[in-house]
């Protein structure tokens, strides 16, 4: 793997920290020079806790829960926001998301496990996967989680068994993929009909699958679900989905005689991550669904489901900020101008995965303007390891501290240790004060497993 040949008609923008818009945290600001959020200095911070360091903005993570249950409890009370925990989670998260009255998706047992010592409540946890294992699944049952979101007639099968031998009976979602290509990289689109995820709706088989749901001892079928994919732009591809999923809601009614009381339309809406894209707001993604739930539902004569949504990325992406120490500078004249920092793949491995794009700025010449084009290099043995290509940058040198905006989201979640490299700690910053609420992992973490 390497990078692709730089791009050199790519010119430095000269803008400021500040002049990035979008894609920096709520409570970013500069003072002296200095990049600040929450009211803490990020240079100072970087220096006492050292690099590399995720940073979460919690104000602005808080303010984003509120605005996501504003915007669709205002316009349709009956209504629910699922956070999606594999975009961001530890202890400290879950308590927030907890405090904030949202329900809480996790996709694994040790998800799960995190939201249990946490002290979140069962009764708000949703659980995902297109391959829970039974022992997984016993965990989930047995700690009285609100809604598994059923993947497959096989899991449907476990579900029934194992709710028996624990004499509950479990609420269950079905996820159907609706066939709705959204506009987004192939590698995080889930609704179309080629997908690991889900029912699909070739040759019929969802909707001949409900009957086995609704036939199967021990479960009850809440409702259906649905998720087309991540980081979308387009809001027409949600409204085709509804549509989609309202539809199948009207035949399973009018052919099975039942009608379910749930509709989960998934999560995905985009975020900004270069200075320049313009998302929709959380606002707009609500009343686009909202309508489109309201308008199908009268037009087929369907009972308003209670309806969810499971925003991960556009809650926690854009709060966060990666923090990173300067070691090594090389120039190939023609070539790229490369900035080595202590951090790389390890940490954000989605530059190398999906070629994803970030804005940069260092954090001591944050008022200072972006001057050069520069390859944010890691520090790990792979030519592809990169977490910014080819992007502006306020002039580097030797120890400057480097932020990379709205790294929040699938990254602390997605890192590893490649090449031995301790996972860094997370710091949470409100109002002047930071608190360490993930350590730093020590050499001693990454094989005290060993025998």
């Amino acid at each position: 793997m390497s990078l692709a040949p730089s791009d050199h008609t790519k010119q430095p923008d000269n803008r400021t920290t500040m002049e990035l818009g979008a894609v920096l945290p709520m409570t970013a600001e500069v003072r002296d020079d200095h990049l600040f959020v929450g009211g803490v200095d990020m240079v100072e911070l970087a220096h006492k806790e050292g690099t590399a360091l995720y940073v979460m903005d919690e104000a602005d993570m808080r303010n984003r829960m509120e605005t996501y249950l504003k915007a669709f409890r205002s316009r349709y009370e009956n209504s629910d926001v699922i956070f999606a925990s594999k975009a961001f989670l530890n202890k400290e998260t879950a308590r927030i998301v907890a405090q904030e009255g949202l329900c809480l998706d996790v996709s694994g047992g040790g998800e799960l496990w995190c939201a249990q010592q946490a002290g979140f409540p069962m009764e708000r946890v949703f659980v995902h996967g297109n391959n829970k294992t039974p022992q997984e699944l016993r965990e989930a049952i047995s700690a009285g989680v609100g809604r598994i979101v059923v993947d497959s007639r096989i899991e449907l099968g476990r579900i029934s068994k194992i709710a028996g031998e624990l004499g509950v009976t479990q609420d269950i979602y079905m996820r159907v993929t609706p066939g709705v290509e959204a506009d987004t990289h192939e590698y995080i689109r889930t609704g179309c009909e080629d997908s690991k995820f889900g029912f699909t709706m070739l040759d019929d088989f969802a909707f001949k699958c409900v009957k086995d749901a609704l036939e199967a001892p021990n479960v009850r079928l809440a409702g259906f679900h649905c998720h087309i994919g991540s980081q979308i732009f387009a809001l027409h591809s949600f409204a085709e989905a509804v549509q989609v999923m309202v539809e199948f809601i009207a035949r399973v009614k009018e052919t099975y005689g039942y009608e379910v009381e749930e509709l989960d339309m998934g999560g995905g809406l985009g975020i900004a991550y270069k200075a320049d894209d313009k998302p929709s707001t959380i606002d707009e993604f609500a009343e686009c669904t909202v309508n489109a739930v309201r308008e199908n539902c009268e037009r087929l004569g369907v009972k308003l489901p209670r309806l969810a949504v499971e925003p991960g990325r556009s809650l926690v992406a854009t709060p966060g900020l990666t923090l990173y120490t300067v070691g090594i500078l090389k120039t190939l004249p023609g070539i790229r101008k490369y900035v080595a920092i202590d951090g790389g793949m390890s940490d954000n491995i989605r530059t190398a995965l999906y070629h994803a794009d970030y804005e940069p700025a260092i954090a001591n010449k944050a008022g200072q303007p972006r001057t050069e084009i520069v390859t944010l290099c890691g520090k790990h043995c792979e030519s592809g390891d990169a977490v910014v290509i080819d992007m502006p940058l306020q002039t580097p040198d030797l120890g400057d501290v480097i932020a990379v905006f709205g790294t929040g989201a699938y990254c602390y979640t997605m890192a590893s240790n490649y090449n031995g490299q301790p996972r860094p700690g997370i710091v949470f910053v409100k109002d002047g004060q930071a608190r360490v609420v993930t350590r730093r992992e020590t050499y001693a973490d990454l094989y005290h497993r060993d025998i």
